[in-house]
């Protein structure tokens, strides 16, 4: 494929930009490690809300929904709609508990959670586990979609590929920590979201398609169209429906919706001035991300469906590419080719803005586990914040070549979204009750991990070897979530729990109240030590009222939206008023969410 003059200044120009960002905060981003990674905890919710969405906006993610509605249909997508409920859970309920925490990032939790030996284990390893290894699965997976649209679109060697890509990420990030990462995603959404729906425009009006009415009436599309599964076939429903909404919305650990937040969506939350900023940033993440984005990904896939209708068709079209990675997933970036010059440049700098902003901010996430919750806290506690800082610059450049190594063996976007919804599956009850329960413990914590990991490789490889037998993904989901919550309360209620002087101390700093702690309020009231007024109000009741209020708002605005484009009036207008009812009754209900204007740390 070829790109005009016009493209290459636009592309360009997005690089010399983004590097110019990262350059002119770089001083401010060395002087700390608070500054380098949570941007000395004073950023405003809409630069924050912007950046997790950016974020989550990413090379693969509408490879990964084309794959999604090639497979399932529309319906398909609710196998991560359903985790609507666990992003405003995290809105109304754990945002002002982890913004009152203080910590510098959400694995320093553990240590304020609970105490002994344990607790300094669980916090290293997980600095490890999830900002190296974990992080690099992420990373790769972003990665392989790179490799995919600079095959497709430029026809790039995979190695060529990625050198390019992460040259200028890796700059950036290491100058202008996380400060340059909101700054820099804040642009990049704004030129994301102008490529994406500009090239679903004007996909659907490719002489092959021939406009939206004929889009949604070709015999190729319309059964791809309906937003509710064919509860007729019970093993769809169950796998895209069903189980996402039942389970795995709280059940498994997923970066971006982690139940009871976490991940890079706590550091925004640490990194916003107020605790009303840290749910405003969730809250707008969380509306942008489910209801503004999916449908032009969507429109662009289902023309995909016409003009390559099957994986031979994509086979044939790019023969230059190794046919093993030629999956659904490409459809999407096929589609893009057709571009004419000036747009093209415009898209193809949305997709590279899509990589790198999702890139950014998993080396600064993970570098930030290395650095705080690994090497200062077990190699060198004495560091000064300049030594701490190259660390932290070092380990993005480490993180970055371990993502492109493994991007160069992974094959498929919707295949990895799989393993990795597999990989934390159980542990998300905990995750939940940790915040509302003074029983659980680290012990409780490891197994649940641990746990989890060895049941998801025991069905990856060692059961294909064993049994003739398949297992969907879903009863895989759902044996994991059994036996990995069976085991994480057994160990919990036969060690011994939490030392009583750090849970006291950790309800005073976070006041999560409810019934769950009532038997250390009661030991702080006998030892003279009240950590609780007598009249003091439990705010969860009203939080998980907001939650599903909140989701309902969402999911309606997702649908209000389809019925618009298909032209079905009357749904439509019932989705827009179920969205306008909910946001009123959610205003209402705002003021008993105890919300704080300013919050120390």
């Amino acid at each position: 494929m070829r790109l005009d003059t016009i493209d290459w200044v636009l592309v360009v120009g997005y690089f010399v930009v983004s590097l110019g960002i990262g350059v002119a905060v770089s001083r401010r981003a060395g002087s700390s490690v608070s500054e380098f990674f949570l941007s000395g905890r004073r950023m405003p919710w809409w630069l924050l809300g912007v950046s997790l969405v950016a974020t989550t906006f990413s090379t693969d993610t509408p490879n990964c929904i084309t794959d999604m509605l090639r497979t399932n249909g529309i319906a398909g997508n609710w196998i991560w709609w359903a985790f609507v409920l666990t992003g405003m859970s995290t809105v109304f309920i754990y945002a002002k508990l982890w913004r009152r925490s203080g910590v510098l990032t959400d694995l320093e939790f553990y240590e304020l959670r609970y105490s002994g030996a344990l607790a300094g284990f669980l916090r290293g390893f997980r600095a490890i586990y999830l900002g190296v290894l974990f992080n690099i699965l992420i990373m790769a997976s972003v990665s392989l979609a790179a490799i995919k649209i600079g095959g497709v679109m430029f026809g790039f060697t995979p190695v060529v590929t990625l050198l390019i890509s992460m040259a200028i990420t890796v700059i950036y990030s290491m100058l202008g920590g996380f400060t340059g990462v909101l700054v820099t995603d804040f642009f990049q959404f704004g030129i994301a979201m102008t490529g994406a729906v500009y090239a679903a425009c004007y996909v659907v009006q490719l002489p092959e398609v021939g406009g939206l009415q004929n889009l949604l009436a070709h015999p190729n599309v319309r059964e791809r169209l309906s937003m509710w599964p064919d509860f007729s076939n019970t093993e769809l429903a169950l796998s895209v429906f069903i189980v996402p909404l039942a389970v795995q919305w709280w059940a498994a650990w997923y970066p971006g919706s982690e139940p009871g937040g976490g991940g890079y969506v706590a550091q925004r939350m640490l990194a916003a001035r107020t605790e009303r900023d840290s749910i405003y940033a969730v809250l707008s993440f969380n509306i942008m991300h489910y209801a503004l984005r999916p449908w032009p990904w969507l429109l662009v896939a289902l023309a995909s469906l016409i003009v390559y209708p099957d994986i031979d068709s994509l086979v044939a079209a790019f023969p230059h590419i190794d046919p093993r990675i030629v999956k659904n997933d490409l459809a999407y970036p096929a589609m893009l080719t057709s571009l004419p010059a000036g747009w093209l440049g415009l898209v193809v700098a949305s997709l590279i803005a899509a990589y790198m902003s999702t890139i950014a901010t998993h080396l600064n996430w993970g570098s930030s586990y290395i650095v705080n919750d690994f090497y200062r806290r077990f190699v060198n506690p004495d560091a000064s914040q300049k030594e701490l800082v190259r660390v932290a610059r070092i380990s993005i450049v480490v993180l970055m070549a371990g993502s492109c190594l493994l991007a160069l063996g992974l094959r498929n976007a919707f295949q990895n979204f799989q393993y990795m919804i597999l990989f934390g599956a159980g542990t998300g009850l905990l995750y939940i009750l940790r915040w509302f329960w003074w029983r659980i413990n680290a012990a409780g914590e490891i197994t649940a991990m641990v746990v989890s990991l060895l049941v998801t490789l025991f069905f990856a490889i060692i059961y294909p070897r064993v049994s003739s037998v398949p297992l969907s993904d879903w009863k895989v989901l759902c044996i994991n979530v059994a036996i990995t919550t069976v085991s994480w309360l057994t160990i919990t209620f036969l060690t011994r729990p939490t030392d009583s002087q750090k849970l006291i101390q950790f309800y005073r700093l976070v006041r999560p109240g409810g019934p769950g702690w009532k038997t250390v309020v009661c030991a702080a009231a006998e030892r003279g030590e009240p950590v609780e007024a007598s009249d003091a109000a439990w705010e969860v009741p009203t939080g998980i009222l907001c939650t599903l209020l909140g989701s309902v708002l969402v999911w309606s605005a997702v649908l209000g939206v389809g019925y618009w484009i298909y032209g079905e009036v009357a749904l439509a207008l019932a989705m827009t008023a179920v969205v306008v009812v909910c946001a009123i009754v959610l205003l209402r209900l705002w003021r008993g969410l105890g919300i704080a204007e300013e919050t120390k740390t």
